[in-house]
């Protein structure tokens, strides 16, 4: 069968917002894949509000959860493959589900352990060009 996360954080998702909630995901920032600013992340993870007031084009799919958003006033594109969510909560009361036990978990897990291999095989000239910021100038 297919795995269950997709269909489960979109159902908490539409749930928690039916009770006037804000729907928050918890990211597991060091799976590779994850695009999140990387600022944010403490302890390895990075809390997501995913309510339609702070982000645009949220699409989630049997791959991941993608959106735009706002961090710092800066607009970022970001995505979270599947396998690194952690949990989908309301911030209001912290209601919602973890996940890891739920049918077909055993395929993230699968890919949690072989992805770590593939991010150590990255050349070291690749991870020094990421972290390039964008930056505004005053033109008169």
């Amino acid at each position: 069968m297919n795995p269950s996360r997709p269909y489960l954080v979109r159902a908490l998702q539409e749930w928690i917002l039916e009770n006037s909630c804000t729907p928050h995901l918890a990211v597991d920032a060091h799976i590779q894949g994850v695009v999140v600013p990387t600022q944010f992340v403490q302890d390895g993870q990075i809390v997501l509000n995913i309510s339609p007031s702070a982000v645009q084009n949220l699409f989630i799919d049997d791959e991941g959860v993608s959106f735009n958003a706002r961090f710092g006033g800066v607009p970022m594109n970001v995505y979270v493959p599947m396998v690194a969510i952690m949990a989908v909560y309301a911030r209001e009361n912290g209601q919602g589900m973890g996940f890891g036990m739920e049918p077909g978990a055993e395929l993230y897990a699968q890919q949690a352990v072989a992805e770590p291999e593939m991010q150590s095989s990255e050349p070291v000239e690749e991870a020094e060009e990421k972290p390039k910021r964008p930056s505004l100038k005053v033109v008169k």
